[in-house]
C-alpha cells in the first residue's frame, strides 16, 4: 500500500481572494500595488496569503511589467573573502529597493564566465553585476546587445561595457613598488595569484621597481596553504629574501605562517605585505600592512547605480574610482 499522499496543490491568486473575502483584481493590487487599496484590505490579503501558502509568480508580473526584480551578481568565488562586504553591501541596498540578488561564481575561468553571463541574461535580470571586468570579446558584445544595465566593479577602464565602480590594479601595483622602495628593500619577492587583477599589480609593481622581481605564482583563489609553499619558492629563488609583496591577505597570511615555522623575525629578518584588508589582517601577531579598498562602497555605488538605470533616471557619472589606501602594520 502506497502511504504516500498526493501532491497538494500549489495555491492560486484565486485561492487567496477566496480566503480574504475580496474579488481577484483587488487581492492583486493589494500585493502589486497596496498604495490604491486600504491597510484592512492589504491586511486580510496577507493574512490569507498566510493562510494559503501563496507563492506570488514574479515571472508572470514580470512579463507584463518588463521587471524581473532580479539583479544577476558575477564572483570570481564564493569563498574569496575581499568580495564579501561588496556582495552584503550590494545584496542589502538592491534588497531595500525591491530587487533580489542572485550569484553566479566563474572560479576564474574566462569560459566558465561566459556560460554563467549567457544563463544570467537569457533569464533578463534588471542588471547585472560583474566582478572586474568582463574577459570575454564575445560576451562583452551580448552584454551590449542585451541592454540589460551593466556594472563592472574592482577593476577600472576608460572603456566599460556600460558602467564601472572600481579603482586602478596598476596603480595599486605602483603605490605598492614606491613603498618598498621606499623602506631601502633590495631583495624583494612577489607571492601572487595569477588572476588577471593580481597580474595587474605585479605589472605595476615591478615597473615602478624598474626591473623583474622573482615571482611564485599561485592558482586563484589564494589561500594559507599556498601562501605557504610561495614562500618556500622565493627563499629557494633568493635566500638572502628580505620582503615579499602578496596579491592577497590570505597568501600574506600563509607566508607570515611559514616564515615564522622558519625561525624568522618579522619584520626584521621578512617584511610582507598584503592585498583587502581582510577582517583577519589587523588581528594576525604581528599584524599585516595590506591595502583598503571600500568593498561596501563599491556594492554601494553598483546598487545606486542599477536602481537608477531601472527606474529610467540618467546617470550623471558612469565611471566611478573609489581608490585605495596603504595600511602600514607590523609586518612592514
Amino acid at each position: 500500500m502506497n502511504n504516500m499522499s498526493p501532491a497538494t496543490k500549489a495555491a492560486t491568486l484565486h485561492d487567496v481572494a477566496k480566503a480574504a473575502g475580496v474579488s481577484l483584481i483587488t487581492a492583486s493590487r493589494a500585493l502589486s500595488n497596496p498604495g490604491v487599496v486600504s491597510e484592512k484590505t492589504i491586511a486580510k490579503v496577507r493574512e490569507a496569503v498566510d493562510a494559503t501558502g501563496y507563492i506570488p509568480n514574479l515571472l508572470a508580473g514580470g512579463l507584463k511589467s518588463k521587471r524581473s526584480l532580479m539583479v544577476a551578481g558575477i564572483v570570481p568565488a564564493l569563498a574569496v573573502s575581499q568580495f564579501l562586504p561588496t556582495v552584503q553591501t550590494l545584496t542589502g541596498e538592491l534588497a531595500a529597493a525591491g530587487y533580489q540578488l542572485i550569484l553566479g561564481q566563474t572560479n576564474y575561468d574566462a569560459d566558465v564566465e561566459e556560460q554563467v553571463l549567457n544563463t544570467m541574461i537569457g533569464r533578463q535580470p534588471d542588471g547585472i553585476v560583474v566582478t572586474g571586468l568582463v574577459q570575454s570579446q564575445k560576451a562583452r558584445d551580448r552584454l551590449r546587445q542585451s541592454r540589460i544595465p551593466v556594472v563592472e566593479t574592482w577593476d577600472l577602464s576608460e572603456r566599460p561595457i556600460d558602467m564601472l565602480v572600481g579603482f586602478s590594479h596598476i596603480k595599486v601595483g605602483g603605490a605598492l613598488g614606491g613603498y618598498f622602495l621606499g623602506k631601502g628593500w633590495k631583495h624583494i619577492g612577489i607571492a601572487s595569484g595569477d588572476d588577471h587583477r593580481a597580474r595587474m599589480r605585479r605589472d605595476g609593481f615591478e615597473t615602478t621597481l624598474g626591473r623583474k622581481v622573482p615571482t611564485a605564482l599561485v592558482p586563484a583563489p589564494s589561500s594559507l596553504e599556498l601562501g605557504r609553499k610561495a614562500l618556500g619558492e622565493l627563499l629557494e629563488m633568493d635566500p638572502k629574501l628580505q620582503a615579499v609583496c602578496c596579491s592577497s591577505d590570505q597568501l600574506a597570511q600563509g607566508v607570515l605562517v611559514e616564515a615564522l615555522a622558519r625561525g624568522l623575525r618579522v619584520p626584521q629578518d621578512l617584511a610582507i605585505c598584503g592585498f583587502g584588508n581582510a577582517d583577519f589582517s589587523a588581528h594576525t601577531v604581528p599584524s599585516i600592512s595590506t591595502v583598503h579598498v571600500d568593498g561596501p562602497e563599491i556594492g554601494r555605488l553598483a546598487a545606486r547605480l542599477i536602481i537608477d538605470r531601472c527606474r529610467g533616471e540618467a546617470v550623471s557619472q558612469p565611471i566611478v574610482d573609489v581608490g585605495f589606501r596603504l595600511i602600514e602594520r607590523q609586518t612592514t
